[in-house]
């Protein structure tokens, strides 16, 4: 399937690409991870052993690299390669011709322009990325998961964000046998999906810092 890229030289497509990539259009006030203040979901006996097993195996993870390949809302789609250290790092390195890449240094999360050489900032804690950053993260709590979807080779996890997060969810599908990553879905207030789903990836290798660095003197172009 050929690859159909986004074109980040317009700036209306360039503004949509940066609001669905990761969610980073939506805002997030949460003080701790959880969604107090909404009814609890209810789990049986057997999803609350697989939500026990998700959590101890998604918990344990340190580094993790490999391929991704994203689909936006309208059927665009680009790939490349990421690094991931928690807590709160992560490297986005796009395919060409895209000329962005993402960084998350533990603190902000920065989309930069490798063409005109500027970027977007955003704090970390107000973009979905926190979930998949955060060091430790209580994938049993029904304050947390508000919906558990089982497949015959997947178990999805949908994190509903609600009106702090504008409206939007974040889902997270594992496969069923090894309880590994496989995907993510961020659902936008307008119900658009954007989807990374991750391959040939290599967990515990040693991660090298160099990739969760943010240049903070390139001049921020941010969006917001």
């Amino acid at each position: 399937m050929p690859i159909v890229t986004i074109d980040t030289e317009n700036g209306l497509t360039r503004r949509r690409f940066l609001a669905t990539t990761l969610g980073l259009g939506a805002t997030v006030a949460l003080g701790a991870i959880g969604l107090p203040g909404r009814a609890e979901a209810a789990f049986n006996a057997q999803q609350m052993a697989a939500l026990r097993k998700i959590n101890a195996y998604f918990n344990s993870i340190r580094t993790m690299q490999g391929r991704f390949i994203q689909f936006g809302p309208s059927g665009e789609q680009s790939e490349g390669v990421f690094f991931l250290a928690r807590p709160g790092k992560i490297r986005f390195n796009y395919s060409p011709p895209v000329k962005m890449d993402v960084v998350a240094d533990g603190n902000q999360v920065a989309i930069r322009d490798n063409k005109m050489m500027t970027q977007d900032l955003y704090p970390l804690k107000k973009t979905p990325l926190r979930y998949l950053l955060a060091d430790q993260m209580d994938l049993t709590s029904s304050n947390i998961v508000r919906k558990l979807i089982e497949e015959p080779d997947l178990i999805s996890l949908v994190l509903e964000q609600g009106s702090s997060f504008g409206g939007g969810s974040l889902k997270l599908i594992f496969d069923t046998r090894t309880y590994e990553l496989r995907q993510w879905v961020v659902t936008d207030s307008q119900g658009l999906d954007t989807s990374v789903a991750v391959y040939d990836v290599e967990i515990g290798k040693p991660a090298d810092p160099k990739n969760f660095k943010i240049n903070y003197y390139l001049p921020n172009k941010s969006l917001r």
